[in-house]
C-alpha cells in the first residue's frame, strides 16, 4: 500500500489549524508524496495590528518542517475578493444573509486552489474538512463526517463531480478529540491551537463594525408586525437576520416576552419585529432554492423525499423536493420551520449522503 502511495502526489490546503495539520501528518504517514500549501485569501490585520494570516503561515511552516514536507504560500486575495467577497456584500446589500463559506469552497478552495494543486502535478487536493468522499465506479459521493458535531458537508454542498474526484478528506472518519490526540502525540505545533470561528475574513472581529466599512448603513423604523406600531429604530437592515433576538433594543413591553426579527422590507427600509419566539410570522411552510447543485449530476424531475438543513448544526428535517422548469427547486417542509433565512444554504441529505444544495431564495411564510 505505502509504495503505491509514494507515486500519488497530494497537495494539502493548510490553514495553520490542527485539522489541516493532522491531515498532512496522516497522509505523510500513509506514504503519499505530500506538499503543504498555505492559502492567503484576505489582507487581514486585527485590532492590535497583528496580521492573523502571518501567524497562521508561521504555524504552517513549523508543522510542515516537523512532518518533513515541502510547503508554499499562494495568494488568492484578488480572486477571493472578486468571487466571494463581492457576492457577500451584494447579498447583504439586497437584505439577505449569505453563506460565504459555501462560495469559498466552490470557487476558491476547490476552484482556484485545486487548479493550482493540479498545476503542481497533484493527483488530489486534501483539506481538513470533517467530511468523507467515496470514489466508486467513476462516481464520487459526498458523505457526512463521522463526528456529527463537526460534520462540514453543509459547507461543501456546492461541489460537483469533477471537484470531488480530486478531493480527499483524511480526517473525515475521525472524531475531533481523536484529531487533537494525534496532534498532541506527534508534538505538532498546532496541537493546542483553538479552532477559528466566524466568517473566514472577519475572524473574531465585531461584525457590525466590519460590514459598515464596506456598506453604508440606512437606519429606519422598527415596526410591530401585528399592530403596525413603531417600536424603535433599526441601524440598517443588513445588520439583522430573521429570528434574531439580540440587539433590538426593545424593552419587554406588553406581555414581557422578548422581541424577534420577523421580516425585512427592503423597499421601505422597515424591520418588522414580533413578540414571542413561537409567533406564526417567524415560521414558514417551504422555500424555493436557486443555484441548486445536485452532486450526482442531473437532479431527477420527479418529487424526491429526503431530509434537509437550513442552517449549520440544525438536526435534519423531512422535506419533499420538486424541480421546477426554470431549474429552481421547490422545498416543502414536513413540519413548519422557524427563521428560515434567504441567502443561506439549504442542503439535502439521504442518510449519510449529501445530495447537494442551493441558496434559499424565496421563503413561503406561514400565514399569521
Amino acid at each position: 500500500m505505502t509504495n503505491s502511495n509514494a507515486n500519488t502526489r497530494v497537495v494539502v490546503g493548510m490553514s495553520g489549524g490542527v485539522d489541516s495539520s493532522v491531515t498532512a501528518l496522516l497522509l505523510k504517514q500513509q506514504g503519499y508524496d505530500v506538499i503543504g500549501i498555505f492559502m492567503k485569501n484576505w489582507d487581514d490585520t486585527d485590532e492590535f495590528g497583528q496580521c492573523t494570516a502571518e501567524t497562521d503561515a508561521e504555524d504552517v511552516r513549523r508543522v510542515c518542517e516537523q512532518i518533513g514536507i515541502p510547503y508554499y504560500t499562494v495568494n488568492f486575495e484578488k480572486e477571493y475578493f472578486d468571487k466571494v467577497f463581492t457576492y457577500f456584500l451584494d447579498e447583504y446589500r439586497h437584505g439577505r444573509t449569505p453563506n460565504p463559506d459555501v462560495m469559498c469552497n466552490r470557487e476558491i478552495k476547490f476552484g482556484e486552489f485545486l487548479q493550482k494543486a493540479l498545476d503542481l502535478g497533484a493527483d488530489y487536493l486534501a483539506t481538513g474538512h470533517y467530511a468523507r468522499v467515496l470514489h466508486e465506479d467513476g462516481k464520487h459521493t459526498l458523505l457526512r463526517g463521522v463526528d456529527g458535531n463537526k460534520d462540514q458537508t453543509y459547507f461543501l454542498n456546492a461541489l460537483n463531480q469533477e471537484q470531488l474526484a480530486k478531493a480527499m478528506f483524511p480526517i473525515g472518519h475521525l472524531p475531533k478529540p481523536e484529531v487533537r490526540r494525534i496532534a498532541e502525540e506527534a508534538g505538532l505545533a498546532t496541537a493546542k491551537k483553538k479552532d477559528s470561528t466566524g466568517v473566514c475574513f472577519i475572524g473574531e472581529r465585531n461584525f457590525k463594525q466590519f460590514l459598515s466599512q464596506y456598506l453604508p448603513a440606512q437606519p429606519g423604523q422598527m415596526i410591530d408586525i401585528r399592530t403596525g406600531e413603531v417600536k424603535g429604530r433599526h441601524d440598517g437592515l443588513m445588520y439583522y437576520t430573521l429570528g434574531q433576538r439580540q440587539g433590538l433594543g426593545i424593552g419587554g413591553s406588553g406581555n414581557g416576552e422578548p422581541w424577534f426579527v420577523a421580516e425585512k422590507d427592503l423597499a421601505n427600509n422597515v424591520l418588522y419585529v414580533v413578540q414571542g419566539d413561537d409567533h406564526p410570522s417567524l415560521y414558514s411552510t417551504g422555500l424555493v432554492a436557486s443555484q441548486v447543485n445536485w452532486i450526482e449530476g442531473d437532479m431527477p424531475t420527479e418529487p424526491i423525499r429526503c431530509t434537509a438543513k437550513f442552517r449549520y448544526r440544525q438536526p435534519d428535517q423531512g422535506v419533499t423536493l420538486q424541480k421546477n422548469a426554470d431549474g429552481t427547486v421547490e422545498v416543502t417542509f414536513d413540519v413548519n420551520q422557524r427563521a428560515v433565512t434567504p441567502g443561506q444554504a439549504v442542503v439535502f441529505y439521504d442518510g449519510d449522503i449529501c445530495l447537494g444544495g442551493g441558496t434559499i431564495d424565496i421563503v413561503h411564510k406561514l400565514k399569521s
